[in-house]
């Protein structure tokens, strides 16, 4: 790429204050579709299940996804909620997987960790880790082969970067100069291990140069400095120069899974280190400064979206409340093959 395309897709969102506001909305739709799941994991009547909570890391997702077309590709993870939503997905559907209702993403039979739509380009996530890396390369390969030029955006954590799916993919990614951009979502933690204690190196990105990519690093909490990162690697990807690999540094707030406190008593940080990034380093926080600083909205407009977005939530709890659950019958529907006794 040249610099003036890359300073092109730097600067380009600046001017869009559309683009700006639904950043916000964006990482509203996931906090607070968390928040609810959370009252509703404590109180135990109506959830069933793990669930890995993004909240936190908004500003990864949004800003990546927020980079690219409908027709487009992601694949996920465990931590599954934040990317759909980032990409445009339906929120009454999501709240409504959640719950294990028919009208949801998988007609109630995904959960938690297998949140999909192939009309807005989520192909589908995953509770084994790294294992969504092989798909994302399928896509863009199949992107390539059909002469469109369809790029993927694929979410890992820092979990993933040491198993053997990591490296395979970016080694054939590369080799193929395949249309596929690789997001590591590092929140410094995998379950209860830090990542300094896991990787000789203390970037993630630095492992692009072994298979002939970009690598960056981006502070995973700043929205617009994912979306410019994301948007340079996408015109990349598009063009023909093949993949990339951006390394976003973000942080968990809750534990890998809502409970786990109940299982591994002995702490792994502190509540130091939480607050530190709950409070200046929060994603919404740090982009309504920005919104506010820049004249995109005041506070009286920040407060009215949020409004807005609590609402939504409302009414997808009521949706996902009032929808049916699968029947029996359908156990073994939308299955590749059926087994034999199903009869």
């Amino acid at each position: 790429m040249t610099v003036d395309a890359d300073r092109a897709a730097s600067e380009s969102l600046e001017g869009s204050r559309d683009l700006l506001i639904e950043m916000q909305r964006r990482m509203l739709r996931i906090r607070l579709l968390e928040t609810q799941v959370m009252k509703l994991v404590k109180i135990g009547a109506e959830t069933a299940g793990p669930y890995h909570l993004y909240t936190g890391e908004e500003a990864v997702a949004v800003g990546a996804c927020l980079a690219l077309r409908d027709d487009d590709y992601i694949t996920g993870t465990h931590r599954s909620h934040g990317h759909p939503i980032a990409k445009g997905g339906d929120l009454r559907k999501a709240m409504a997987e959640l719950l294990g209702k028919r009208t949801g993403y998988c007609k109630g039979k995904g959960g938690s960790m297998h949140l999909a739509d192939f009309s807005i380009g989520v192909l589908g996530e995953s509770g084994i880790v790294g294992s969504a890396m092989p798909t994302a390369i399928g896509a863009a390969l199949g992107s390539k082969l059909q002469g469109n030029d369809r790029v993927v955006v694929c979410f890992f954590g820092d979990g993933a970067v040491n198993s053997g799916p990591f490296h395979e993919t970016l080694n054939l990614a590369s080799i193929w100069k395949l249309p596929v951009i690789f997001v590591c979502e590092n929140n410094m933690y995998a379950i209860t291990t830090a990542a300094r204690d896991m990787m000789a190196v203390p970037e993630v990105a630095v492992r692009a140069s072994n298979y002939a990519m970009p690598g960056v690093v981006v502070d995973g909490q700043d929205v617009v400095a994912v979306h410019r990162a994301v948007a340079t690697a996408v015109t990349r990807a598009r063009t023909g120069d093949g993949p990339s690999l951006i390394e976003a540094k973000t942080y968990r707030y809750d534990d890998h899974s809502v409970g786990l406190q109940r299982i591994v008593r002995t702490p792994y940080r502190t509540d130091d280190e939480i607050a530190a990034w709950q409070g200046d380093r929060d994603p919404l926080t740090i982009h309504a400064a920005y919104l506010r600083d820049n004249a995109v909205m005041t506070e009286a407009e920040l407060a009215e979206l949020q409004s807005e977005v609590a609402d939504a939530i409302a009414d997808a709890l009521t949706f996902a409340r009032e929808s049916p659950f699968p029947d029996a019958s359908e156990l073994y529907d939308d299955m590749f093959t059926v087994p034999i006794s199903a009869d």
